[in-house]
């Protein structure tokens, strides 16, 4: 192995969406359309203002899923050096406290409860063996993939919850459809998908997780001055 492929495998391992990440964008996508399904009304919104609406949805999970994904890539990259400085400051600190110190800011807390010492001492002793980690492939190939697939979760969310004012054209016929059969649908499904993630029980936490998605669209229309569904 050369000198810089260790550090550039651990690189590529890490940049990949897990479930959460990728249930999380679809539910902020949703919330967005919604915001602006759920402020059309039935008895006063001509076909003209439903698209009007649904552009400006449009439009606004684009803005959303750009700002995500360029935030994202940001987070990789901060991070990512944050975590070389710290690991060449273990490999620099010549008081085994010190590296402990080190190890001790940066482990998850369940693991340092489980750790003594010498476990820490053993770990600094094999980061020090390791070739000199560098700032290259701060940003790989998979992490812009990673940001390509959070923008496209949030902007291809407002296609379903979209697609049956498109289709239906007695609008509360389509009300009815986005909100309760598409878009009640989609929470549900990623709370199921998240709860077996965790480990939780499927079908009570999706319940959970699609009210609280509810929630939050109510609480965002509120603040966002729009009607209520």
């Amino acid at each position: 192995m050369s000198p810089n492929d260790f550090w550039q495998r651990r690189v590529r391992e890490g940049a990949i969406l897990n479930p959460i990440d990728r249930t999380s964008e679809v539910l902020f996508g949703l919330i967005m359309v919604l915001t602006f399904t759920g402020a059309i009304s039935v008895s006063n919104d001509g076909r003209q203002e439903v698209r009007d609406l649904l552009w400006a949805a449009l439009g606004c999970n684009l803005a959303w899923g750009l700002v995500d994904a360029i935030m994202y890539w940001m987070n990789v990259v901060l991070e990512r050096g944050y975590n070389v400085q710290a690991v060449k400051k273990i490999r620099n600190e010549k008081n085994p406290e010190g590296r402990r110190s080190v190890m001790r800011e940066n482990f998850p807390p369940a693991l340092l409860a489980v750790m003594t010492d010498n476990d820490l001492d053993r770990i600094a002793a094999k980061l020090i063996e390791l070739p000199e980690p560098g700032s290259k492939d701060v940003l790989t190939v998979r992490d812009l993939w990673s940001g390509i697939q959070i923008f496209l979760l949030v902007f291809l969310c407002t296609f379903p919850v979209a697609l049956p004012f498109g289709l239906i054209e007695e609008l509360s016929v389509a009300m009815r459809a986005s909100t309760n059969a598409v878009a009640l649908v989609l929470l549900f499904v990623g709370g199921y998908r998240l709860a077996r993630y965790a480990g939780f029980r499927p079908f009570v936490s999706a319940i959970i997780y699609t009210l609280i998605g509810l929630a939050l669209v109510t609480v965002t229309m509120a603040l966002g001055g729009r009607n209520g569904f």
